[in-house]
């Protein structure tokens, strides 16, 4: 780590900077974002920005001022189900379609039209998820107390726990369902995981499960597919670029239906998106409530670093691809990867957790319309008196947590580190 000083080159005041970070200024905000992204180019993803910014900065005055978050269930909510069923209706009918072409159409080209039907119908099937094949599933019986504690969380929550915990390498968690009987799984990636305090890591279950309580009408199983359903017959119904004649004609035959489709996929959005940023700032009380208002601002501000996380995996992962075959070191190279993790998160200078706060404000929505910015949900969070942790971690409860996940963590660090 090497660390210089500098003057600003717009206002000349003294920066000190870090080699492993961007240098900026605190005081005119020089360089603050030199990532900024680009404006959005689709017309779908210029609307999810606008509405997520009117609708997360509204949420915000409305807990401002004292108004309740809680789940709700409106008539937006109402009329998102309903168009969600038409679509899938939509691929029922093309299945029935499909199925009489092939059957009755024997003698002439119907078969072949029927089968293409059922091929598009197949690809716009429902999905109910499933277990990964290439990452740990901890079963209750594989981690009692791990799963003891969500359950712990859940009841704080007011929820029920899940039914596996599915451990990867990811610098993120999140919750989803899967089979048909739509089981509950908790993702956890160990790069956010082993980064966090353990009063983080209630807080970090806290928000997770609070999804599975908050109503949010855009992650049901129903809109969900309907959302994905919508996108592929827009990849369906695109243009083709660059057309000869009779491709323009193709084109133009395809104009009404693709802008029905746009219209419709635009329309699902709007109605979704409020739901969802509720269930953002529902979803951090929850883990205020779980771990204690201080920890959900901490993981908060922990996540603003979170690429410096992914970037500092990457870096021993491309180490070890240098590293001769048969060097001792490249075999042992795994033990200890979590460890130097969270000895590199824990170095980070405060100024560079300060100019991520800064992004966070200057770009808005601009990079993930689904949540809202950080410094809007820390602003949220920090409304009202502080809420005392419903959840600890005792050190026992600790020292077991680290013994059932001392197996995952061995066989992903390996796994990353190509080491066998």
């Amino acid at each position: 780590m090497e660390q210089s000083v500098q003057p600003c080159p717009e206002c000349g005041t003294e920066v000190r900077t870090d080699s492993r970070f961007v240098p900026w200024c605190a005081a005119c905000d020089w360089n603050v974002d030199p990532g900024a992204p680009e404006e959005a180019a689709g017309r779908l993803e210029r609307l999810q920005r606008r509405l997520a910014r009117q609708h997360g900065e509204k949420l915000l005055a409305e807990v401002t001022a004292g108004a309740a978050l809680r789940p709700r269930r409106d008539v937006a909510s109402v009329l998102a189900y309903a168009i969600a069923l038409a679509v899938h209706g939509t691929t029922a009918a093309l299945v029935v379609t499909g199925i009489l072409l092939v059957t009755l159409g024997w003698g002439g080209p119907l078969p072949l039209l029927g089968a293409l039907v059922l091929a598009i119908a197949w690809a716009l099937r429902p999905r109910f998820g499933r277990l990964p094949d290439d990452a740990p599933v901890l079963h209750r019986a594989d981690a009692p107390e791990l799963f003891a504690l969500i359950d712990d969380v859940a009841e704080v929550v007011g929820t029920t726990g899940v039914h596996v915990v599915v451990v990867t390498t990811d610098v993120n968690a999140s919750v989803t369902t899967y089979g048909l009987r739509q089981l509950r799984r908790l993702d956890i990636g160990l790069g956010l995981w082993e980064i966090l305090t353990p009063q983080q890591r209630i807080a970090m279950l806290g928000h997770e499960l609070g999804h599975y309580a908050n109503g949010d009408t855009r992650h049901g199983l129903i809109t969900v597919n309907a959302l994905r359903s919508l996108t592929l017959w827009r990849h369906l119904l695109e243009p083709v670029p660059r057309p000869n004649l009779i491709e323009m004609a193709i084109n133009a035959f395809y104009l009404l239906p693709s802008c029905a489709v746009q219209g419709v996929l635009m329309l699902l959005d709007h109605l979704t998106f409020r739901a969802t940023q509720r269930g953002e700032y529902l979803a951090d009380s929850f883990a205020a409530r779980a771990g204690s208002t201080a920890a959900a601002v901490e993981l908060m501000d922990r996540l603003t670093v979170g690429d410096s996380a992914g970037l500092a995996l990457l870096r021993e992962a491309n180490t070890q691809q240098v590293t001769r075959f048969g060097d001792p070191a490249r075999k042992e190279a795994w033990r200890g990867l979590w460890e130097r993790l969270a000895a590199h998160m824990d170095s980070i200078p405060e100024s560079e957790y300060e100019r991520q706060r800064r992004c966070s404000a200057l770009r808005g929505h601009s990079v993930d319309a689904t949540h809202p910015p950080t410094h809007l949900r820390i602003a949220c969070l920090l409304t009202g008196a502080p809420t005392a942790a419903e959840v600890t971690a005792a050190p026992e409860r600790q020292i077991a947590l680290d013994a059932e996940l001392a197996e995952p963590r061995e066989k992903l660090a390996r796994r990353l580190l190509n080491s066998r």
